[in-house]
Formats: C-alpha cells, sequence, structure tokens
C-alpha cells in the first residue's frame, strides 16, 4: 500500500485527488491547517494530520513515513489579500515542505503549479516551454513556487515532479458558476479567444500519474484536456446543455473595465471583495490554449471526458443542488 501524503485536500482538487488516491488503494495522510474541517476526509479514510506551511516545524508529523508527496495547497487569487501572503504561502511555504520532505527522505514529490505561470499565449497552443509571463500576485508566486520546487531537485537531489492544470470544472466546484449562470445573458467581448478545461476525474488521474511514472522526475506537464475551445462555443455548449438560446450579446470591454478599476478603489479600502474587478476581465480577453503531447507521450495521459459531457455532469450536480434552475 502506497504511503502518500497530500497537502490542500480540503480544497476542490486536493480533496477529489485524496478521494481518488483512497479508491486506488494508497495509505493517504493529509496535511489540513488548525481549525479546517477534516470529516468529509476521515469519512473515506484518509488520516489527518494538521500543520500549516509556513510553520516547518509542524510538517514533520505528517511526512512520517510518505513515500509520495501531493503538494496541492495555495493561497488562490484572493482579493485584497498583500502580495506578501502570496509569497509566504505558495513560495515560502513549498520551501518549507521541500525540506522537509527530503528530510523525510520522501522518494517523489509532485507539486502543483498552474498553466497561468505562462500568463497570456501569445502563439497557442502552448507546450511547457513557453516562457514564463505571469500576470498577477497570485501567478507570480506560483511560478516563484515551481523554480523553488524544479531548483530544490537539481541542487539537492529530491524527486520532483511538476504538473499545471489548466482551468478546472467538474461537479462539486463553483469556480465556473457564474458561466452557466449568466450564460444567456452574453458575454464581454468577442467570444474569440481560446480557453481551456480539464474535468476533474481527468486531473486527477493525470495528477496520479505524475507521482506513479518512473524516471520522469525534474519534468513539468500540463494536464488539460483534449482541446481548447473559443468562448463563443463554450457559451454555446453552457447554453445547449442547459436548454437555453445562446445569447448573442457581447458587450465592450473597455466600460467594464473601467467600472471594474472604480469598484477596486472603492472596495479597498474597505477591505471588501469587489463585485467587479480588472483581473477577472481577462478570462474575456486573454488567449489559455496548451499542448498535452508531452503528457500523452511521457505519461500515458489521456483526457476521457470531453467537454459537452463534462458540462453537462457540471450543470447536472449545479441543478441538483439548487444553485441553477
Amino acid at each position: 500500500m502506497k504511503r502518500v501524503l497530500v497537502t490542500g485536500a480540503t480544497g476542490y482538487t486536493g480533496g477529489r485527488l485524496a478521494r481518488r488516491l483512497v479508491e486506488k488503494g494508497c495509505d493517504v495522510t493529509c496535511l489540513v491547517r488548525p481549525g479546517r474541517d477534516a470529516s468529509a476526509l476521515e469519512a473515506i479514510g484518509c488520516r489527518i494530520v494538521r500543520g500549516d506551511l509556513t510553520q516547518k516545524g509542524s510538517l514533520t508529523p505528517a511526512l512520517h513515513g510518505a513515500e509520495t508527496v501531493y503538494h496541492i495547497a495555495a493561497l488562490y487569487r484572493e482579493e485584497n489579500v498583500p502580495r506578501s501572503l502570496f509569497w509566504e504561502i505558495n513560495v515560502e511555504g513549498t520551501r518549507h515542505l521541500l525540506e522537509a520532505a527530503a528530510d523525510a527522505g520522501v522518494e517523489r514529490f509532485v507539486h502543483c503549479s498552474t498553466v497561468g505561470v505562462q500568463g497570456e499565449i501569445e502563439n497557442p497552443p502552448a507546450t511547457e516551454d513557453a516562457p514564463y509571463r505571469p500576470g498577477d500576485a497570485y501567478q507570480a508566486s506560483k511560478m516563484e513556487g515551481e523554480k523553488a520546487a524544479l531548483d530544490f531537485h537539481r541542487t539537492h537531489g529530491l524527486p520532483v515532479v511538476v504538473f499545471r492544470p489548466v482551468g478546472i470544472y467538474g461537479p462539486g466546484d463553483t469556480r465556473f458558476l457564474k458561466l452557466f449562470r449568466y450564460a444567456r445573458i452574453g458575454m464581454i467581448g468577442s467570444g474569440d479567444v481560446l480557453y481551456h478545461l480539464t474535468f476533474i476525474d481527468d486531473l486527477t488521474e493525470g495528477i496520479f500519474l505524475t507521482g506513479t511514472v518512473p524516471g520522469i522526475e525534474g519534468q513539468v506537464f500540463t494536464l488539460a484536456g483534449e482541446k481548447a475551445t473559443t468562448l463563443n462555443e463554450l457559451f454555446r455548449i453552457i447554453a445547449d446543455v442547459l436548454g437555453v438560446p445562446p445569447s448573442r450579446s457581447h458587450f465592450p470591454v473597455w466600460p467594464v473595465y473601467a467600472a471594474s478599476a472604480v469598484c477596486e478603489f472603492l472596495c479597498k479600502p474597505l477591505r471588501i471583495p469587489p463585485p467587479l474587478y480588472r483581473r477577472r476581465l481577462d478570462f474575456f480577453i486573454k488567449n489559455r490554449a496548451f499542448n498535452i503531447t508531452k503528457a500523452k507521450r511521457l505519461l500515458g495521459y489521456q483526457p476521457k471526458v470531453d467537454l459537452r459531457t463534462g458540462i453537462a455532469e457540471t450543470a447536472a450536480w449545479y441543478r441538483q443542488n439548487g444553485l441553477i434552475p
């Protein structure tokens, strides 16, 4: 029975990964911050160890006996969060875990990065070798965390593998809920930009492969669906699945951008999340499409859930939970 440690298991991807690992017969330990509810993880047989990435000494008990570490935890894109906090968790926290893993003799360290480290893609689809071009503090911190993991592999010999997921969706996740709610209303911009999604079950299988396929240490892999799609096509699929007519409305970008800037300016002193903010507009104006040939060739990664099927399963979960009509 493979003994593994998963960080970030109280989140969507980490939690689904923990479940997948249990189903595959692994002995799963989850590093969970004090105060976070871990009852769902305990219910599926995971061992819970309380610790904090910012406190290196708290990580040692979680790593006891671990053969593989899946490092999923990160501070995601929060508004009105100091830039330093992204570095504290996504960079220094990663270094703490790398050091503790090396001390514990871990056989493989799988680090979750993001395709966001490459920012807007000028010549899509991008391979893993496309240059770093982070566009905000979160992406910059994830870039530095990725670099720290790869550098630790080179300098300390810890077997590290990095994966970069694209937009993650599926039942249980609500990050793309707004697309389902507003597909009939219209979109911002032309809708011709490319966006790439990955269904959660395909992603967790890909993550499992990064932790088990031999001879891939020091490599970076993009994990994504079979292909990207334009936003126009994505909205048409959502509307069709929901049984509503697709909207033909396209709202100009710059008035929304200006309104977002005003919202950010007014909300920041009050320390409340702005209802609109400029970074969200990247979704509508920047190409995000990626090549997964490397993952297919070296990992044997093969997405099984096509976009329409994944959208239908996600919509069904939203409806079952009263999130959409």
